[in-house]
């Protein structure tokens, strides 16, 4: 069985292909190039899911896995916002930087230097014995200067509980330890080896 990851964005895909083999692992779009997906669900799960079905019948095959992620950060002082948006917050075609200045914005906007948040990931995985969801959180605060120059999205903003450095600032091997889609991950592996066989 092969694994199709449903998603084309490179940071997903480098964390996801770390965790398996990556001769087994391919995005969606070395096979079947641009595919528009909407994502019109009202939760991560729905959103992933409706994502590894677009693919899943896009390939019209049964020796695959697909798995897919839905992932964002929420702010409660925001009425949660950006949640499910995470990745369109500033429009659709925005970069993880315009969505980033649109969050900083807003905490500005609403009097807050930093704020209450936490990243949740839902992970999909479809193949023809099944689909199966599982999540995974991460809980912090969002600062309003953003810091460090690694990971990716709202990364440089946002401070795990615990620590005082903000995850562009920490390093690699402990935002993997922490991070939302790790520990979605771990629950989704044993799925996607049980559905592999």
């Amino acid at each position: 069985m092969e694994i199709i990851l449903a998603t084309s964005n490179k940071g997903k895909v480098r964390e996801i292909r770390a965790l398996f083999d990556e001769e087994s692992v391919r995005p969606f779009t070395e096979i079947l190039g641009p595919l528009e997906i909407e994502e019109n669900g009202e939760t991560f799960a729905q959103n992933a899911l409706i994502k590894a079905r677009t693919v899943f019948e896009a390939l019209g095959r049964d020796d695959v896995v697909v798995v897919s992620d839905d992932s964002g950060i929420t702010v409660p002082a925001l009425d949660n916002e950006p949640g499910i948006y995470s990745a369109r917050y500033a429009g659709k075609e925005a970069s993880d930087r315009e969505n980033l200045e649109k969050l900083v914005t807003r905490l500005k906007e609403m009097g807050l230097h930093e704020a209450p948040a936490f990243y949740t990931a839902a992970i999909a995985v479809v193949s023809p014995k099944g689909e199966y969801v599982v999540h995974g959180w991460m809980h912090g605060k969002v600062v309003d200067a953003p810091r460090g120059e690694g990971g990716f999205g709202y990364d440089p903003m946002f401070v795990p509980e615990g620590f005082d450095k903000t995850l562009g600032e920490l390093d690699a091997k402990v935002k993997k330890r922490l991070s939302h889609r790790a520990k979605a991950l771990a629950l989704a592996r044993p799925i996607i080896e049980m559905l592999s066989r």
